[in-house]
């Protein structure tokens, strides 16, 4: 079993601190009293910050952070910064570097430097100060300390003030040892870029009038008509946000009450993007991550006269994919007029919007183009309304091939580049691949989806974490060790979940990333673990 580096968290790992503490620093390193518990608790321990080294539940490695002044080495040596070679900005104080003696080896040290590094950088640190025995500087300045003033202490344990920063750790023997990656993106968006997508936004701009853009328009334009079955399309400048307050704009237009379908965060959205254009509708509202059944939407479609349905295709909240087709064909029953937003399920899943009145899109997510370009599909022409603002109006957009405002051609170029590898079905069946691997690897780890895989979009998958798991403390976990998940947005903290996105997601980075996170489940002991 390999080491595992951490943020001390547990009762059980905050005692093995004390006592590696004791063994370090009383029993080996004379500098402190003997005590009858053998638990030395260090007088900051409130103030401390615990970066530590697990084996399964041993704790073998560890040091402490500290931001507070003043520090110990101020004590120590008076005002710290008269002796540094440059003024900080941020400055931290590690202390009480402690190693178990049998792993005491370079891999350990070097892994703990790593991560120290990570969570440094991270906290926008620009310099650590600490004071090394003397009976460890090679080791030190193989981590990048470099040596200042003149020692502390006693001849019996006598230290070395050192400071390290990000230059002198990327100068050291570690930095060299130990590549870093870049970190792999498994969030929805934004999405990695492949290099001949990014390869058009190093370009010179071309003019949004010029008629070299308005046929790249025109093409772009019925690519996107192409992949979903759709009459016309039109391409704002912005974001999903955009494309359905446009969207609601349209709705605006429509004589009658209108439906709203929900059963997630972003179905919420709906809600408000109605509300702020005052709209007329109700809502049906269903569980987080529980599919609408076809029956409650049939008896509010039979009960009331509604002109409209609204709801999103996938609800990127809870992994869910709804059911298009039955309830296309409920509101063509009862003669609504369907809505949806495909801002994730544009370019994952195959699209058939023939029986779509409205529907919006984005240039960024599982297309695999940058953030920038919001679409709105749909089947009728599209007529001007003075009424609506002018950004919002798709009848000008319409009008004026779909360049009425200004607009951007390397964005444009970029997803006219994405969207070349929907020529054929591939990209759809490798996200159903890699959708597949996820489920058997949480399966694997005894980890439920929240949605069942029948009901689940491709591109991402959404797990609640049961005390005492930590979405966020997982999740920083896996991304100081290069695996970048969702987890931060409010919905997900406020209910513990954590997402996992598999677009343009190499195999062996996923089993990486689930190796990685079993080690850390295994280390908190989960016990849907065998």
């Amino acid at each position: 079993m390999s080491l595992i580096y951490k943020i001390a968290s547990t009762n059980s790992e905050i005692e093995q601190i004390h006592r590696l503490n004791y063994q370090t620093f009383v029993d080996e390193i004379p500098q402190h009293e003997p005590n009858e518990e053998c638990l030395k608790v260090d007088r900051f321990h409130d103030e401390n910050t615990y970066l530590i080294g697990k084996k399964g539940e041993k704790l073998v490695a560890m040091l402490a952070i500290r931001g507070q002044r003043p520090f110990s080495l101020d004590e120590k040596l008076g005002n710290v910064d008269a002796y540094l070679p440059f003024k900080s900005k941020n400055m931290v104080e590690i202390r009480l570097l402690a190693v178990d003696k049998e792993y005491r080896y370079g891999s350990t040290f070097y892994g703990l430097a790593q991560f120290l590094k990570g969570y440094l950088w991270d906290s926008d640190v620009d310099m650590a100060v600490m004071s090394g025995t003397t009976r460890e500087l090679k080791l030190y300045r193989r981590l990048g300390f470099v040596p200042f003033a003149h020692t502390v202490g006693t001849k019996e344990a006598a230290f070395q003030p050192m400071y390290m920063t990000r230059q002198s750790f990327q100068e050291s023997e570690t930095a060299k040892l130990f590549k870093s990656p870049e970190p792999v993106s498994f969030c929805a968006g934004p999405v990695t870029i492949d290099a001949e997508v990014a390869g058009w936004m190093n370009r010179q701009p071309v003019s949004h009038r010029s008629a070299h853009f308005v046929d790249k328009m025109s093409d772009v334009q019925a690519q996107l008509t192409a992949m979903t079955q759709s009459e016309h399309v039109q391409i704002l400048l912005g974001s999903g946000t955009l494309a359905n307050d446009a969207v609601a704009g349209q709705l605006s237009r429509i004589e009658g009450r209108g439906l709203i379908l929900v059963n997630g965060e972003f179905g919420g959205r709906l809600v408000d993007h109605a509300q702020r254009m005052r709209l007329d509708f109700d809502v049906l509202e269903e569980a987080y991550g529980k599919p609408f059944g076809a029956q409650s939407v049939e008896a509010m479609l039979h009960n009331s006269s509604y002109s409209w349905v609204w709801m999103v295709h996938c609800e990127t909240s809870t992994g869910m994919l709804n059911d298009l087709e039955a309830i296309g064909e409920l509101c063509s029953k009862y003669g609504a007029k369907l809505c949806l937003d495909c801002v994730s399920s544009l370019g994952a899943v195959r699209l058939d919007l023939r029986q779509v009145y409205l529907a919006s899109g984005v240039s960024g997510k599982a297309i695999g183009a940058y953030t920038g370009l919001a679409f709105v599909f749909h089947q009728e022409k599209i007529t001007p309304c003075p009424h609506l603002p002018r950004y919002l109006d798709l009848g000008l957009y319409a009008n004026r091939q779909s360049v009425p405002f200004s607009h951007s051609s390397n964005l444009l170029d970029a997803l006219n580049e994405a969207l070349q590898k929907y020529s054929n079905p591939g990209p759809y069946d490798e996200l159903m691949d890699m959708s597949e691997l996820l489920y058997e690897e949480l399966d694997r780890l005894g980890l439920k989806p929240l949605t069942e895989q029948e009901h689940a979009a491709p591109l991402i998958v959404t797990i609640p974490l049961q005390h005492p798991l930590s979405s966020c403390e997982i999740g920083d976990e896996l991304a100081r060790q290069g695996f970048c998940l969702q987890y931060e947005s409010d919905y997900l903290t406020e209910r513990n979940l954590i997402q996992i996105a598999t677009i343009g997601i190499s195999r062996e980075s996923l089993l990486d990333m689930t190796h990685e996170l079993e080690k850390i489940l295994g280390n908190l002991r989960y016990p849907g673990m065998s």
